[in-house]
C-alpha cells in the first residue's frame, strides 16, 4: 500500500508525467444498483455509504458489481458465528480499493471536500481567535 500521499493543498509544485491520469470519455450516467435486503445490516450500511460517498461519482458498472460482491461476502462473514479473520482482512483490503477510507482515496488522488453549508475557514478563524484570547 505504501505511505499515504499528502493532500494536494499540502503538496508543492507540479505533477510529473507519471501522475497524469489517462482519461476515457464515456457517455451516460452510471446508477448504483440497490442494496440487497437480505444482507447483514452492517454490510447494507457500508454499501449505502458508498452510494453517498464522493468517490462514487467515478464508479463504473463494474465497480458497483464489485461493491455488491463485497457487500455479500461481508454479509456472510458478519452473519457467521465465527467470522474468518483472514477473509475479513481480504474484504477490508478490497473495500479500500473502492476508496472506502481517506488514505485510500488520497492514494487514488481523490479528495472529497463536503460542503457543510458554512464557511469552515471562518469557524477555524473564530476558534483560533478564541484560543489566542484565552492565552492572553
Amino acid at each position: 500500500m505504501g505511505r499515504t500521499p499528502k493532500r494536494s493543498s499540502q503538496r508543492a509544485g507540479h505533477r510529473t508525467k507519471a501522475e497524469q491520469p489517462d482519461t476515457v470519455n464515456v457517455r451516460g450516467r452510471v446508477s448504483s444498483p440497490a442494496a440487497d435486503s437480505s444482507w447483514h445490516p452492517r454490510a447494507r450500511k457500508w454499501y449505502m455509504s458508498l452510494r453517498r460517498s464522493g468517490q462514487s461519482r467515478y464508479f463504473e458498472p463494474s465497480d458497483w458489481q464489485y461493491a455488491q460482491v463485497l457487500a455479500h461476502m461481508l454479509s456472510v462473514q458478519l452473519g457467521s458465528p465465527r467470522p474468518s479473520a483472514q477473509m475479513m482482512k481480504a474484504l477490508f483490503a478490497a473495500m479500500e480499493a473502492l476508496g472506502s477510507t481517506e488514505s485510500s482515496r488520497r492514494r487514488m488522488q481523490i479528495e472529497v471536500e463536503r460542503d457543510t453549508g458554512t464557511d469552515l475557514s471562518d469557524e477555524v478563524r473564530a476558534a483560533e481567535v478564541a484560543v489566542l484570547a484565552q492565552y492572553r
